[in-house]
């Protein structure tokens, strides 16, 4: 079977190392349009789960990218002058660069055949199966726009993604009122030199510090001065082939499609979905489509490539619902910010780790950490809370419809 990639991101290279294992005689190429070693990224985290899918499925790669990848326990967070902490859930981060290169060269270790600098516009290649893995902005699932369905709705709120030469050991947020409203940082590292930045306010505070047509240089420096108790001297960076003043900062873009695939055509990643990025699943949840598209191929000979290609689509997407509820309250929990920065800042940070929760935008902030105290040390409780939260969600969606 003749195989094409269009993209090669993380669930690219990792479909087609599970394919070419799964039958050598498959014939693999992944298609990327960057240059080897290009990246638009910094960092990507991942827990622990997602490494042992990966090793599950291959063990060489998954022990090569656990060998490469920083590991933070326990989170922080800066609320004006005030510092709150919290012992949590130990997680994983790598360099985006560095998990492509790891991917990569497995892939070709394999005899998966990898052709950077091949940009695919309207030139559909000539494969048995063709997976759009081309992101976001996938060219090739807007060549059938209409069939797939895709619908793309944007956020509140405008953010910029960049790094520091500041290593943080924990996942680190901060929270810096300003002239113009609040401005917040999520920061954790992910080599032993550098970590992510993400930036991140609301569009009245873009625009009140200038920061939609400041220079980008100058932007850098004014974040730097904003946040300077948590970089603790260190710069902000950026990639210099990316700095457009004014235009690096976007909202966030949730994007959905109504089919996955269209006769030898299937979506993948964040061609397919995306999640809002302060839930921290993009990565992993592109790699849980690599591994179910994998598994789901294998049926080909009995089913067909149309029946393998809708039952993996039916299994990513309900799997997706929990994450995609998930990633929206958390979004909003952003988007309503001063509602919670009123509290002390140790019930603050306990609110932003249940930011997930559908019930928690229709309780007072104060109530709700007094009610999830409880909830902790009483079962009965925590299940009612779970199961009332939903519920209440559903019914104001309902009454809120035109």
């Amino acid at each position: 079977m003749k195989i094409t990639c269009v993209g090669g991101g993380p669930a690219a290279l990792y479909l087609s190392i599970l394919v070419k294992l799964d039958d050598p005689g498959h014939e693999v190429t992944v298609l990327e349009r960057n240059q080897e070693g290009a990246t638009y990224g910094w960092g990507v985290t991942f827990w622990p789960d997602t490494l042992n899918l990966l090793k599950t499925h291959d063990a060489e790669s998954g022990r090569r990218i656990g060998e490469q990848s920083v590991r933070w326990r326990d989170g922080m967070a800066q609320v004006g002058d005030r510092t709150a902490t919290h012992a949590g859930d130990a997680g994983y981060a790598i360099g985006r660069h560095q998990l492509l290169r790891t991917l990569s060269r497995r892939a070709q270790e394999i005899g998966v055949r990898t052709e950077f600098g091949h940009e695919v516009q309207t030139d559909v290649p000539d494969a048995d199966l063709v997976v759009a893995a081309d992101g976001m902005n996938s060219r090739m699932r807007s060549t059938y726009a209409e069939q797939f369905g895709t619908h793309i709705t944007h956020g509140n709120t405008r953010f910029l993604w960049l790094g520091t030469t500041k290593v943080f050991s924990t996942f680190s947020f901060a929270f810096v009122p300003t002239d113009h409203g609040w401005i917040w940082c999520y920061a954790y590292g992910f080599s032993p030199t550098e970590s992510t930045c993400v930036i991140e306010c609301s569009p009245e505070t873009w625009r009140g510090l200038g920061l939609d047509s400041m220079e980008h240089a100058a932007c850098l420096r004014l974040l730097e001065q904003h946040f300077a108790s948590l970089l603790d001297g260190h710069p902000l960076i950026s990639r210099a082939d990316r700095m457009r003043d004014g235009q690096n900062w976007q909202p966030f873009r949730t994007l959905t499609n109504r089919t996955w695939s269209h006769d030898h055509f299937v979506l993948l990643g964040d061609a397919a979905h995306t999640t809002h990025f302060s839930i921290g699943a993009g990565t992993a949840l592109a790699l849980q489509d690599a591994v179910a598209l994998a598994r789901h191929l294998r049926t080909m000979p009995e089913r067909g490539l149309g029946a393998a290609l809708s039952h993996y689509e039916k299994e990513r997407k309900r799997a997706l619902l929990p994450v995609q509820s998930a990633a929206r309250h958390s979004a909003q929990w952003y988007e309503n910010l001063p509602r919670y920065l009123r509290l002390p800042p140790e019930q603050m940070f306990a609110l932003l780790g249940q930011r997930h929760s559908p019930l928690l935008p229709y309780v007072p902030p104060g109530l709700y950490y007094r009610l999830d105290r409880l909830a902790s040390q009483a079962d009965s409780l925590r299940r009612f809370k779970r199961w009332l939260g939903p519920r209440i969600g559903k019914l104001t969606q309902q009454v809120s419809r035109p």
